[in-house]
């Protein structure tokens, strides 16, 4: 079993357990944290949602199931969506071996400034317990 206490400080998280890393590029990368990797269990499909679609803060946009249920994936801020990661589409137990480095989508924020209102590391394993 993994460690749910893995929360790396140099990103931001939603209360949703989205973990996001702003890029030099000014897009944002969004994955699920090991904390949810963790609670859902092994993670047998990705559905990542399509490049060039926009998205409101908070609306779904991706789904991951594992065999215990499946959980919607929301955009941490409104904006549109620049890549998806076709890797963990193929490979969706990536996301189980290690949740930071298997990347969802990135994001084109329609205001960046929107990324600092979300939670830091500390925040974030407030609101999970860790």
């Amino acid at each position: 079993m993994s460690n749910p206490a893995n929360i790396p400080a140099d990103l931001k998280y939603t209360e949703s357990h989205e973990w996001i890393r702003r890029e030099t590029d000014g897009s944002i990368t969004v994955g699920i944290t090991e904390y949810a990797q963790d609670a859902l269990g092994d993670i047998v499909y990705v559905e990542l949602p399509t490049v060039g679609n926009s998205f409101a803060a908070q609306e779904d946009c991706a789904v991951v199931e594992s065999v215990k249920a499946a959980s919607d994936i929301y955009a941490p801020v409104a904006g549109e969506i620049i890549a998806a990661n076709a890797a963990v589409s193929n490979a969706p137990e990536s996301i189980n071996q290690d949740a930071y480095a298997a990347w969802l989508f990135k994001i084109k924020p329609s205001n960046i400034a929107d990324v600092d209102g979300l939670l830091d590391a500390a925040a974030y394993g407030k609101n999970t317990g860790a």
